[in-house]
This record gives C-alpha cells, sequence and structure tokens, in this order.
C-alpha cells in the first residue's frame, strides 16, 4: 500500500520558531479531521441503511430467507451489475483500477469522488468483502487537496493530503494512535526540517479530529471481548509465533493469488462484464462460506469471536478460505473498497482455527497473532498491523508477545509479492 502523503518541512524564515510555524496549522487539521470523519461517518450511515433495505426488508417483503443461499447470489450479483454501471457510466468512472491503487497516493480529480463514493457505498450495503478505507481515503484526499488548495495556495499541496490521510485513518480507527503510526513509517527516512514530532503535528491534529468525531458520533470499537492474557508465559510465546508466521503464509496466498484472478477478469475488459461475475462468484462464495464471510467484516469478526469454543475446526477453516477467495475476486474485478477489515476477519478465523486445533492455546494469542500474520501478508503496514492486532485483544501483556511475533511474520513477508499491483497487472513486492 503506498503512503506518500508525508507534509513537507513547511517554509518559514530562518528565525522563525516551531511554535509560530506550529500554531497555525492547528484550524486547518481540526477542519479536515472533523470534515474527513462526517464523510466517513455519512458514507456508512447510508451504506448501513441501504444494507437493512437490501438484506432485511426486501427479502421479507418477497418471503425470501434474507440470509438464504439464493438471496446472497442474487444480491451479489445484482451488485455487480450495480457497481458496473457507475464504473461505465458515470463521470471518472469511480477511479483508477482499485487493484493498483494502495492506501492514499496521489489526489484523485474531484470530478471522480462521486462515483467513487456510490461505487464503494453499493459494494459495502451489497455485501462484497470489501472495507470503506481505500475509497475514504482517496475520497477525503481529494476533497481536501481542491478545496484546501483554492483557501490556501501558499500551503503545500503535500500538506493536504497528509492531514487528509490522517483524519480518515483517525476516523476509521476511532483513534489518532494508528494514524500517527502510519504517517511515522511514511516519514521514516526523509529529510525535512524539524523533529519528527513537528512534522507530525498537523497529521495528528487532523487525526485526533477525526477520531473524536468518530466516537462522539458513533463510538466504534475493535473491542472483541476477548478473555484477556494476564500472565504470559514461554508457551504464549511460542504459539504467538508460530501463529503469525503460519498465518502470514496463509496471507501470501492471495498475494500470489492477485495478479491471476486480475488478468482473468481484465480479459473480459468491459465492466459491465467484470463486476457482474465477480458479483456472482462472491454470490457464490457467500453462499459456500455463509453469512459471516460477507460485508467489510468488522462485524462479523465480533459475531465470529462472541461464539469462541462454538466452532468446529472445519467450519473456521472455511470461513477463513472463502472469505481470503472473496477479497481477492472483490479487488481482482473492480469493486472499489479496502481490504484491511476483511483481512481483519480472515486473521481472526484463522486464529480460531488454531485455537480449535489445539484448545491450549489462549483465544487473545490466537486470534491476536493470526491478525497480526494476516494483516502483514495484506498490508505491508507494519505499525497498523501490529496495532490492529494488539486493539483486538484489549490486554497489555500481548503486546510484546505480538512486537516478538511480528520478527519472523515480516522475514516470511518481506520481499514478497504483495496485494496490490502496477499499472502493467504485475505483483508489487
Amino acid at each position: 500500500m503506498t503512503t506518500d502523503h508525508a507534509p513537507p518541512a513547511p517554509s518559514s524564515p530562518a528565525d522563525a520558531t516551531p511554535l509560530r510555524i506550529l500554531l497555525p496549522q492547528v484550524l486547518p487539521a481540526l477542519v479536515v479531521g472533523v470534515a474527513t470523519s462526517l464523510l466517513f461517518l455519512g458514507i456508512s450511515a447510508l451504506a448501513e441503511k441501504f444494507e437493512g433495505v437490501l438484506w432485511d426488508d426486501l427479502p421479507d417483503a418477497l418471503g425470501i430467507g434474507g440470509h438464504s443461499s439464493l438471496w446472497i447470489i442474487i444480491m451479489l450479483t445484482a451488485t455487480g451489475i450495480a457497481v458496473g454501471l457507475v464504473v461505465w457510466k458515470v463521470p471518472g468512472h469511480a477511479g483508477p483500477d482499485p487493484a493498483s491503487t494502495g492506501l492514499g497516493g496521489a489526489p484523485l480529480a474531484p470530478g471522480v469522488v462521486p462515483g467513487l463514493l456510490l461505487a464503494s457505498t453499493l459494494a459495502l450495503a451489497g455485501g462484497v468483502s470489501l472495507g470503506p478505507e481505500n475509497p475514504i481515503i482517496a475520497s477525503n484526499i481529494a476533497l481536501a487537496y481542491w478545496l484546501g488548495r483554492k483557501a490556501a495556495p501558499a500551503v503545500p499541496g503535500a500538506a493536504w493530503v497528509a492531514l487528509a490521510s490522517a483524519g480518515t485513518i483517525g476516523a476509521l480507527f476511532g483513534t489518532p494512535v494508528a494514524a500517527a503510526l502510519v504517517i511515522s513509517e511514511a516519514l521514516a527516512g526523509r529529510p525535512g526540517r524539524g523533529s519528527l514530532w513537528d512534522r507530525l503535528f498537523a497529521p495528528l491534529v487532523a487525526a485526533g479530529a477525526g477520531a473524536m468525531t468518530t466516537q462522539l458520533l458513533a463510538e466504534p470499537s475493535f473491542d472483541m471481548g476477548l478473555p484477556p492474557l494476564t500472565d504470559p508465559g514461554w508457551g504464549d510465546l511460542l504459539a504467538a509465533l508460530v501463529i503469525a508466521s503460519a498465518a502470514a503464509l496463509f496471507g501470501l496466498a492471495s498475494c500470489h493469488l492477485f495478479p491471476y484472478l486480475h488478468a482473468a477478469f481484465g480479459r473480459l475488459r468491459h465492466p459491465m462484464l467484470m463486476l457482474p461475475l465477480g458479483g456472482l462468484v462472491l454470490g457464490l462464495l457467500g453462499a459456500l462460506g455463509g453469512p459471516l464471510t460477507l460485508f467489510k467484516g468488522l462485524e462479523q469478526v465480533k459475531e465470529l469471536t462472541s461464539s469462541i469454543g462454538g466452532w468446529s475446526s472445519g467450519e473456521l477453516a472455511k470461513m477463513a478460505a472463502v472469505k481470503l477467495l472473496a477479497l481477492v475476486v472483490a479487488a481482482s474485478c473492480g469493486f472499489r473498497g479496502g481490504r484491511i477489515f476483511p483481512a481483519v476477519f480472515i486473521g481472526a478465523a484463522f486464529g480460531m482455527f488454531a485455537q480449535a486445533l489445539v484448545p491450549e492455546v489462549h483465544p487473545s494469542v490466537a486470534i491476536s497473532s493470526a491478525v497480526l500474520g494476516v494483516l502483514l501478508a495484506t498490508t505491508r503496514q507494519g505499525w497498523i498491523s501490529l496495532f490492529t492486532g494488539a486493539v483486538l485483544a484489549s490486554s497489555p501483556a500481548m503486546l510484546a508477545l505480538l512486537c516478538l511475533a511480528s520478527l519472523p511474520a515480516w522475514l516470511i513477508v518481506t520481499g514478497r509479492p504483495q496485494l496490490e499491483l502496477d499499472e502493467q497487472g504485475r505483483s508489487l513486492h
């Protein structure tokens, strides 16, 4: 995933103090942070309302089970048709090929944003295995860059990109910590004036504003209610090392499969062929894996982990494999969406599968380590992977285990194909 949104050091007279440089950044950062959160919350609320109509009201009116295999296949195919029409006919064609775009990147033209948000909303409501993060970040970057350059032409464009990225990440995770980690990773090794915290100041303000807006209006939570790990031992460390590494290998399977599926759908050449066929395949996968393998995955993770011990190892293995395939198919055929939230579900199902095979493994160790491994493979975002694994367990004792477990998992994934392609359809490494 690309994270080239670090703000350049602001130009200033040689005698300007850091305080005089940083204070004027506060108000723009607050405005951008709140605005990015409101756009995220608005699209999420709209998708949830539409989801209720499609998956509850409509099947009830027709006398069909909303989560029956038939309805799943019908709805995903219809979603493919609807998104295909948007990509084909709406100005801007809902942005570039999502297979070659990462988390952030260069600003899109503002005229692309309506189609991109519409395609993303339809996919979220229709049950596609993608999250909102990539389209929301891209849209917020485009709008902040466009409006910011008009309101304050003297401010470097990269600064608006950084504020929009940080604000959206803060809103998505409900905390500015995730944004600070991502931005600091992007800043690592780059020349710039001032300390790292000087350069993080404005993005962190935006991330805090975005996170607080989300918290006040929606109260999001990544806490899965897992039993806390209070006294980790050598067995827990061994389990974390093994499960994170195995999950990383499992996640890498999607990266190796990605270019082949993308090329196969690409041979159809037209969005009204690629997306309806992709929707049909996703519907068949959803019918196979069951309702929990649909949608972006966050609420489904909570439902999955609420019944630890109630799933067989076979059921969990099937859900992890189906969700992995669904993620790759959705990203290959042209649906607009992000990959972090579905990857969290894949990791949670894989961790519960490992725990079902070896019940002596603590559930928090199994699930958090597996989420860490899958995210490392599918995102190559080390800090985000570590942060997400830690907050799922909501147990301070897990952090040291995850830090150690990330090391062999990173050796497995680094330099390997990524879940992102270049413009020629080849895997990035």
